[in-house]
């Protein structure tokens, strides 16, 4: 259902029974994680985050790891230019 590395992969699955017996299968939410970064950077305008992912991860799926170490939702939330924001390693 998710690409392999996604930051649902290990979030449970549920399920839920609809009045007419139909099972709806979902994911539990997903709390985001306290999460250390191992550096920094300093934003620059016109920068993406999935760029930035890339030059930490060499894999820019992996833009969520910065969401969660800045407790952002939404990766625009965090490029404003000039803000230094936390970089998480790859794992943890």
């Amino acid at each position: 259902m998710f690409f392999k590395g996604s930051r649902y992969t290990n979030v449970p699955d549920a399920t839920i029974t609809a009045e007419n017996g139909r099972v709806i299968r979902y994911k539990s939410t997903r709390f985001i994680p306290v999460t250390t970064a191992q550096s920094g950077h300093r934003v620059l305008a016109g920068e993406r985050l999935d760029h930035i992912a890339w030059i930490y991860y060499n894999d820019a799926e992996r833009f969520w790891r910065i969401c969660d170490a800045n407790q952002a939702l939404w990766p625009p939330d965090l490029l404003s230019p000039g803000r230094v924001i936390a970089v998480p390693p790859a794992e943890g």
